[in-house]
C-alpha cells in the first residue's frame, strides 16, 4: 500500500497556471529574440563581403526629411530597411544624450556600412559654399551678374528678389530696389540658399555695418536713403581715400546752393544701366544732355536713388562730409588719383587746365 501512495505522488499533475505561464515566457521569450535577430539584420551591413561592396553619392538639401533619406538609402541598396534608419533617427537609437540633426552635404555611403555608421555619417557634412566676392561700386545689375558665376542661382532670380516689394519692406527702404543696399564683401554662400536668402545675407551685412558707422546713428529709412545714394556717388568718383570725405564735401555745399552735383558717375550710370548701352571711355557734351532724372549735369539735388553699392569708405564720407568751402574737384594726377578743390569757377577752369597741360 505505502508503494502505490509514493507512486500516485510522485505522478501529480503540475498546475495549469503554471505551465501556462511557462508557455508565455516562453513565447515572449522567442517573440523578444525575433525583434533582437530582426534589430541586428536591418541594423547591419547590407553585405560583408568586400568583393560585393558598393556606393553612392547621397545628397541632402536643405530642410530633407529624414524619411526621405531612409527611402533613398534603401532604394539604392545601401540599408537594408528604410524604417529602421527612420525609427534610429526618430529615437535616437544610437545616442540616447544627443538628438539626431541631419544635415546637408554630400556624403559617400557604402552598402558595407553598418547602419550606426550611416546615422552618424549623414550628421557631420558640412554645407557647400560658394565664395563670390563683390568689390565696391558695382551696379546692382553687375553684382547680379557676378553672383550668377557661383551658379546658385539666375541673374533673373536675383534682380526679381532685389526688387520684391515684400523684401523691400522687410529691411524699410524706401526705394524700388535694393540699389545701394548690398554691401560689397566677400562673401560664402550656401549653395542650397535662393535668391532672396543671398540677398538678405548681403542686405543684412549692409545695416550691421552701417550701424558702426558715425552719422547713421539715429537716421531716418529716408535719411539713410539719401546718405547711401550720395555715397554712391562719392563711390565712384574718389580715388584715394582720404579725398573721399572732401568730395562729399563738394557735393553737400552745392546740394544746399541748389547747384547741379554734375558728377560723370550719374551720366554713366545713365547710359550703361537705364540706356543699356556699353560703358563709355569718355562723357561727351551730348550725354550730358540725356533728359533723364539720373543726369545730375541736367537736374539739381540728389538723383532719385543709388548709382552702385558703395563701401565703407564712401558710406563713411557721406554720412560725415568734410565741413569745406570747396565746389569744384578736378583730377590732377592720374597715377595717383588725387584732385585740386577748388572754391570758385575760375579756380576749377585754372586747374583743369593745368590737368590738360600736363596731357
Amino acid at each position: 500500500m505505502k508503494n502505490k501512495e509514493k507512486k500516485s505522488s510522485s505522478q501529480k499533475k503540475v498546475p495549469l497556471a503554471v505551465v501556462i505561464l511557462c508557455w508565455l515566457f516562453a513565447a515572449v521569450a522567442l517573440v523578444l529574440l525575433a525583434l533582437v535577430s530582426v534589430c541586428i539584420y536591418s541594423t547591419g551591413p547590407v553585405t560583408r563581403n568586400p568583393r560585393e561592396e558598393v556606393s553612392c553619392e547621397l545628397k541632402i538639401h536643405s530642410g530633407t526629411s529624414v524619411s526621405h533619406v531612409a527611402s533613398e538609402l534603401k532604394e539604392k541598396g545601401m540599408i537594408r530597411s528604410a524604417k529602421a534608419f527612420y525609427y534610429a533617427a526618430r529615437f535616437n537609437a544610437f545616442d540616447r544624450e544627443k538628438a539626431f540633426n541631419l544635415r546637408s552635404g554630400t556624403y559617400t555611403v557604402k552598402n558595407t556600412m553598418p547602419l550606426r555608421e550611416i546615422y552618424e555619417l549623414v550628421q557631420t557634412g558640412t554645407p557647400e559654399y560658394a565664395v563670390v566676392s563683390i568689390p565696391e561700386g558695382l551696379t546692382l545689375s553687375k553684382t547680379a551678374a557676378l553672383v550668377a558665376q557661383s551658379g546658385i542661382c539666375t541673374k533673373d532670380e536675383f534682380l526679381a528678389s532685389s526688387h520684391s516689394a515684400e523684401l523691400l519692406k522687410k529691411y524699410s527702404i524706401p526705394a524700388s530696389s535694393f540699389e545701394g543696399y548690398l554691401f560689397p564683401d566677400t562673401y560664402y554662400f550656401n549653395k542650397e540658399m535662393d535668391a532672396d536668402g543671398i540677398l538678405c545675407q548681403m542686405a543684412d551685412n549692409f545695416f550691421e555695418k552701417t550701424a558702426s558707422i558715425s552719422g547713421f546713428e539715429g537716421k531716418t529709412s529716408d535719411e539713410v536713403f539719401k546718405i547711401i545714394t550720395l555715397a554712391s556717388i562719392v563711390e565712384r568718383e574718389y580715388r584715394v581715400a582720404s579725398e573721399a570725405p572732401s568730395i562729399a564735401g563738394v557735393f553737400t555745399n552745392r546740394l544746399k546752393n541748389d547747384i547741379g552735383l554734375e558728377s560723370c558717375a550719374t551720366v554713366e550710370y545713365v547710359i550703361t544701366e537705364i540706356q543699356h548701352k556699353p560703358h563709355p571711355k569718355r562723357i561727351f557734351y551730348a550725354d550730358l544732355e540725356i533728359d533723364n532724372p539720373y543726369n545730375t549735369y541736367k537736374y539739381a539735388g540728389l538723383p532719385p536713388g543709388p548709382i552702385s553699392n558703395p563701401g565703407t569708405v564712401s558710406l563713411s564720407a557721406a554720412a560725415s562730409p568734410e565741413q569745406n568751402e570747396y565746389f569744384y574737384f578736378v583730377l590732377n594726377d592720374p597715377d595717383k588719383g588725387t584732385h585740386t578743390f577748388s572754391k570758385t569757377l575760375s579756380e576749377h577752369n585754372k586747374a583743369a587746365q593745368v590737368l590738360y597741360t600736363k596731357r
